[in-house]
């Protein structure tokens, strides 16, 4: 698990990252002062950073854990952070919807994203890679050619990278890493692709699979929230 000791500046960070300007339709910041709790969007399948222990029934993780830690430092130590699963597909919506508060959920800061929520600064450096079972052909992204097909998670922005880079290479789209990392394993891609620390979280847990030709991509994740929560993520 990845170490906590820069959580203080973490913190700091996030905490001043965030900047909206347009008015949502309920202001988080005064109704957590009321109702001190925060409703976080995250991941239930990517080990490593948010993964659902089956016999716990809790979900762990690095972005969990930082998620608490924020809550804490919010709404101090009464404060609560609940937590709803989502997918790459589904965060965005979810928020959109008032389902949730923020999103931290390893999602990368893209200039398309910000048109629809605001993000903190980055809180991890990722990559894009490729997952392959060992002894695979493909070395690197240049070896995708049309005769490959490539695994993917649907609204993420690995496909769009995918046909950038290997723009020969066929696609399959799945609703969540679980499926797609099935997909692989029955032989219905060649690779399967998404952030190189997600990726590394499931290599570790499977002995016939290996990362390959490094990252072809910078992925900085943040947090996400509603245009005009500006205040939310400063604190009360």
């Amino acid at each position: 698990m990845f170490s906590l000791l820069f959580l203080p500046l973490l913190l700091v960070i996030v905490l001043s990252g965030c900047k909206g300007e347009s008015v949502a339709n309920e202001n988080i910041a005064t109704r957590i002062k009321d109702e001190p709790t925060i409703t976080w969007g995250v991941k239930y399948d990517t080990r490593l950073f948010g993964m659902m222990d089956i016999k716990t029934r809790k979900v762990e993780g690095f972005d969990i854990d930082i998620a608490k830690a924020i809550t804490k430092e919010i709404l101090g130590k009464d404060g609560k952070a609940e937590f709803v699963e989502v997918t790459s597909k589904t965060r965005i919506p979810l928020l959109k919807n008032g389902n949730i508060d923020a999103i931290i959920a390893t999602m990368t800061i893209t200039e398309d994203r910000k048109k629809e929520v605001d993000f903190s600064d980055i809180y991890f450096d990722a990559g894009q890679s490729l997952l392959v079972k060992k002894g695979s052909h493909i070395k690197n992204i240049k070896d995708l050619t049309a005769k490959d097909t490539v695994l993917a998670v649907k609204g993420s922005t690995s496909t769009i990278n995918i046909r950038k880079h290997a723009p020969e290479a066929k696609i399959l789209e799945l609703e969540n890493y679980a499926e797609a990392f099935t997909a692989l394993q029955s032989g219905q891609g060649q690779a399967m692709t998404t952030d190189n620390a997600i990726l590394l979280g499931m290599a570790s847990e499977n002995d016939h699979y290996e990362l390959t030709g490094g990252t072809f991509t910078n992925e900085p994740y943040g947090i996400a929230i509603n245009k005009g929560q500006d205040e939310f993520l400063k604190g009360s």
